[in-house]
């Protein structure tokens, strides 16, 4: 098996974290897969019997932009079911009905 490199050597913690969300969802027993919303990427849509919930996952939302693309990703999205953005914050950024979660805090839940 050949070595994967990281040509512009910036650890994608981004990645990694999208990663952990993915198996956890797996783990706990949903489908997941990605979700497109007018073009705008909806990291997991996850279904397990008639439930739907929507995960978006960032390493941080202290940035205006990255908080702006994570939460903005949901717009005109109408229905009821639970939107997440889960990220390394401990700073509760929830808004407009739309849950912010702690990584950890996240991996933790039963």
């Amino acid at each position: 098996m050949g070595q994967i490199l990281n040509v512009n050597k910036k650890v994608q913690f981004g990645a990694y974290l999208e990663n952990i969300v993915y198996n956890e969802l797996i783990y706990r027993g949903y489908n997941v897969s990605v979700g497109n919303n007018n073009g705008k990427e909806i990291d997991f849509v996850a279904t397990k019997h008639n439930l739907i919930e929507y995960y978006q996952v960032t390493y941080s939302l202290q940035n205006e932009k990255t908080e702006e693309r994570e939460f903005g990703a949901y717009k005109n999205i109408e229905d009821n079911y639970p939107k997440y953005v889960i990220s390394t914050d401990t700073l509760d950024y929830s808004q407009n009905g739309i849950i912010h979660k702690n990584i950890i805090d996240w991996l933790l839940e039963e």
